[in-house]
């Protein structure tokens, strides 16, 4: 008697492939996709924003909508030394359309608003990023 082992690794290598291949897409449906998170929630980039980020979970690729009024606030990406001093540096990336949307890069990601007095009280955010 003769065996066919060939039709039946074929149909193995199918069946692995097709698995796979659900995998894969599960892994993409669940869990991968980029979350959007509005800062300040209902009340907008403000004044009093700098707790905003307390408890929430941030990753690599989220997004961070920035709402506020563009006439009397702006956003701006600064280091540490500009978060902690409230001054951004030379060259920072300055926001300032009132619906911005700045994706968050892997570790520390730091914004202030640079109206004068603003990020004294409290219009600063300092997110780590998974």
């Amino acid at each position: 008697m003769a065996r066919h082992e060939g039709s039946s690794g074929a149909v193995l290598m199918s069946t692995v492939a097709v698995a796979m291949a659900l995998l894969l897409l599960l892994g993409f449906e669940h869990g991968d996709a980029a979350t959007t998170f509005v800062v300040g929630d209902s009340n907008g980039w403000n004044l009093g924003t700098e707790g905003w980020p307390n408890g929430k979970v941030f990753r690599a690729g989220d997004i961070l909508r920035f709402n506020y009024n563009p006439t009397v606030h702006n956003v701006v990406a600064v280091d540490e030394g500009g978060y902690r001093s409230c001054i951004a540096p030379r060259g920072a990336k300055v926001f300032n359309s009132g619906k911005d949307e700045i994706m968050l890069s892997r570790g520390q990601n730091f914004f202030i608003c640079t109206t004068p007095g603003h990020c004294q009280a409290g219009m600063k955010i300092a997110i780590n990023s998974l």
